[in-house]
């Protein structure tokens, strides 16, 4: 817990209009990847030897989201990993967020699991490059969208939990 260090970060910026701007990158962690990460994502060590470091593109994440809403699925937990990877280059990142978890367990009740993989199989999105950055994030992408549609904006904007240090 908090010793967890990004290895592939995949952001797609929504806006108002409907437009889509993706950035997805691979991040040298600095330190060996747990087999069972290597086995879930299918990201190792060699993968990585060459690619940016954190601190070399955390200006690009913090300009990228600057003033948007940090959406996810879990939301909670990549949070904490993200601003614990800027907390320690002397960065405090600070964005308002949405679990999309916590939203679908209000507009979809009665579903048997809030996973993102059960959610998405309910709704029939397509999941491509599952457990990595683009493909998940993309798929939180899809399912954002269907909450939207069903909650509508003036709703939605109740849901942001802005988080306060």
């Amino acid at each position: 817990f908090n010793e967890e260090k990004i290895t592939e970060i995949a952001i797609f910026k929504l806006f108002k209009n409907g437009d889509v701007i993706k950035y997805h990158k691979l991040i040298n962690p600095q330190k060996k990847i747990q087999p069972f990460v290597e086995k879930l994502t299918g990201l190792n060590n060699k993968m990585l030897e060459n690619k940016p470091v954190f601190s070399k593109i955390a200006s690009e994440i913090n300009t990228f989201t600057k003033e948007c809403i940090f959406v996810a699925h879990n939301v909670k937990f990549d949070y904490r990993v993200l601003k614990k990877e800027f907390s320690r280059i002397g960065i405090r990142f600070q964005r308002d967020l949405l679990c999309t978890i916590e939203l679908s367990k209000v507009i979809f009740p009665d579903l048997e699991s809030y996973s993102l993989g059960k959610l998405v199989s309910n709704f029939g999105i397509k999941i491509n490059n599952r457990h990595r950055a683009d493909g998940d994030a993309e798929a939180t992408l899809d399912l954002f969208s269907i909450i939207k549609k069903n909650m509508g904006e003036k709703n939605l904007h109740k849901f942001i939990n802005f988080q306060n240090e």
